[in-house]
């Protein structure tokens, strides 16, 4: 049965087992941690994935040339300093300068270019926040001028800006604070952070249902 469900995303805007695959076990810390924030994340997790399962039938893989996940979402040990520190994303490796796309229809919500997250974008569909760290590029302007651009990516996004499922809105890249090129892909539900790993899951089913 999971390898039946691994195996039924094409390559492009759906998910192929090679990308799959490694997921299997990543968000199994969640439901071990008795701290009351992280017990608030796995109800949201439950909300928002029961909510879900039947609108993501356009929804994209958020980058294109991928390599592997480097670091799940939940704690870790930080690869700069060494210390147990929660991880609000899923790192994905990509050669620098791949596409990345959009998960799921939106408009841009902020851009920014400073801070451990380096160039980001983030995107809010319906309830959901999705956010894009470590492009290239850099935000150029100000106040409601602010305009995340990568010349050499053609890409220019600003705040209120429309963006269709699978869009180019962005390229691997190593601002901020990173070992090596990847995106880190963080998700919101309702405000509340969710696993990536299994809106990918919730993905799937969407996607089956709709077939």
């Amino acid at each position: 049965m999971m390898w039946q469900f691994l195996t039924q995303f094409a390559p492009a805007r759906r998910i192929s087992a090679r990308v799959l695959l490694p997921l299997l076990g990543t968000t199994a810390l969640l439901t071990t941690v008795a701290t009351l924030p992280l017990r608030q994340m796995v109800q949201a997790q439950e909300v928002a994935m029961g909510s879900a399962v039947m609108m993501w039938t356009q929804a994209s893989f958020p980058v294109e040339n991928f390599q592997t996940y480097t670091s799940p979402f939940g704690y870790r040990r930080d690869p700069q300093s060494g210390a147990q520190r929660f991880h609000y994303g899923l790192d994905l490796a990509a050669p620098n300068g791949s596409y990345i796309r959009n998960w799921w229809a939106g408009e841009v919500l902020w851009v920014e270019d400073q801070g451990a997250c380096g160039t980001a974008v983030a995107i809010q569909s319906g309830e959901w926040t999705h956010i894009y760290c470590h492009m290239h590029g850099r935000v150029e302007g100000s106040g409601q001028s602010r305009t995340l651009v990568d010349r050499q990516g053609g890409i220019q996004l600003r705040p209120g800006q429309a963006v269709p499922a699978g869009a180019r809105i962005g390229r691997v890249g190593m601002t901020g604070r990173t070992t090596g090129p990847h995106l880190h892909w963080g998700m919101k539900y309702q405000g509340n952070w969710v696993d990536p790993a299994l809106v990918l899951q919730a993905m799937y089913v969407s996607q089956q249902a709709a077939r």
